[in-house]
């Protein structure tokens, strides 16, 4: 198994918007960079722990759990014309983006800040807090993850 932190903008999509979907279950679609894709194509796995991390929003940080809950597959929004992630360039017989399936698992009993996580000294490797980095999905270390819980 591996962990994730997946961002969403609360406004958009939210922890508690994953709890109240049927079967607690939603697909992470609307992936459009190209490493973030790349993780989700060829990285995680059915069975993966996600931090599920608010961005863009007034106090950004981890702020549930979520497991993946299906392999890889084409992420229809990329076909859709009134979707804000369809692209154009993108066709069925080769599709440029993939989703899979995120199921709630629990939501934290406070927010993970991302300053507390960046003042953290056992956590200055971790992608997130590295300069630069603003991938949506992006791999923790088991270590960051357990000490990160640990921090709940």
């Amino acid at each position: 198994m591996s962990y994730w932190l997946m961002k969403s903008e609360p406004d958009a999509f939210s922890i508690d918007d994953l709890a109240a979907c049927d079967n607690q279950t939603e697909p992470w679609d609307g992936i459009r960079n190209y490493q973030a894709r790349n993780f989700l194509r060829d990285k995680v796995k059915q069975g993966d722990t996600v931090l599920f991390y608010h961005s863009s929003c007034k106090v950004p940080g981890i702020v549930g759990l979520a497991t993946v809950t299906s392999t890889p597959f084409v992420d229809e929004s990329a076909f859709d014309p009134t979707s804000a992630y369809f692209d154009a360039k993108s066709s069925r017989d080769n599709p440029r983006w993939v989703a899979v399936n995120l199921t709630f698992k629990a939501k934290l009993s406070r927010v993970i800040t991302l300053s507390e996580l960046k003042s953290d000294p056992n956590l200055a490797d971790m992608v997130l807090v590295s300069k630069g980095a603003r991938l949506s999905v992006q791999p923790v270390t088991e270590r960051e993850f357990e000490y990160i819980l640990e921090l709940e």
